[in-house]
Parts: structure tokens; C-alpha cells; sequence
């Protein structure tokens, strides 16, 4: 399993909860940017419309020996998932207010995968506390290399 490109903003954005995976309906030129690492799914969201599911505004750089045929770069893609999970994700998106979010963009086994996670939103206060949890982190792991050094 290869990982192309990894949204590091939702674990600050968002409190993740479970996680799923998925194939993607991609085009030929789409396919060779991803394996080129041109991808980018920070702002990306999973919608889910007449029982399918679409992710939107993910961003796959235009193939630079691509020609007049090039793939659109933000348009919206299907998801491959059986019916009976795309229900259920639709229910909890509904009851629950969650929104689905994708995590990783990755290849297995050949194949284009997309890993995504039921997410609710923070606030600002839980993003200060998230940032003040790193910093004292930091701050520990810089005291312990101090030690360290010192003995």
C-alpha cells in the first residue's frame, strides 16, 4: 500500500470517528497525476446524492503529457461502495450531522483507494485546546532530549 496524499487538517479540524474505504471512478489521465503524487484532498468533502456517493473539490493536477482530452482538475468523482453502506453513511449523515471527510488517497494493490472518516466538527475552543496538547508535547520531548544530552 502506497500513500499518494494525506488531508492533515482534519484531525485538527474535525473530531474523526470511524473510517472507510473506497474505490474511485477516475479517468486515464487522473489515474497518472495521482501515481505522480499530484493530488491534493485538503478541502475535500463526501456527498452523498440518489443512493451514490461523490467526493468534491478533490484537486488532481492536470497530466503534464496529457493532451486535449485532460481530465478537469476539481470535478466531482463517484465512490465505489456497496448500496447497503451508502445507506447507512446517508442515515448518520442525516441524524447524526456528520460530515464524511477524506483522510488518505492511497494505492493497493494497483488500485486508486480513498480513505474517509465520519467526522464532526470542532470549535474553536477544542481547536485551542488541540494546539496547546501539541505544544506541551513538543515542549516535553524538548526537555527529555535535554536530559538526554546532558548525561
Amino acid at each position: 500500500m502506497k500513500v499518494i496524499a494525506r488531508n492533515k487538517k482534519a484531525s485538527f479540524n474535525y473530531f474523526l470517528e470511524d473510517a472507510h474505504e473506497a474505490g474511485i471512478v477516475l479517468k486515464g489521465t487522473e489515474i497518472k497525476s495521482i501515481r505522480a503524487g499530484r493530488v491534493n484532498i485538503t478541502d475535500a468533502f463526501i456527498r452523498i446524492r440518489r443512493n451514490e456517493a461523490f467526493i468534491m473539490n478533490m484537486h488532481i493536477a492536470k497530466y503534464k503529457e496529457g493532451n486535449q482530452f485532460n481530465h478537469e482538475e476539481t470535478r466531482e468523482r463517484k465512490l465505489l461502495l456497496h448500496k447497503r453502506e451508502i445507506i447507512k453513511l446517508f442515515n448518520k449523515v442525516q441524524q447524526d450531522k456528520i460530515n464524511l471527510i477524506p483522510t488518505e488517497v492511497y494505492l493497493k494493490e494497483g488500485l486508486c483507494k480513498i480513505k474517509f472518516a465520519e467526522a464532526k466538527s470542532k470549535k474553536l475552543h477544542d481547536k485551542r485546546h488541540t494546539l496547546k496538547a501539541k505544544d506541551e508535547q513538543r515542549h516535553l520531548k524538548k526537555i527529555l532530549k535535554d536530559r538526554r544530552v546532558n548525561e
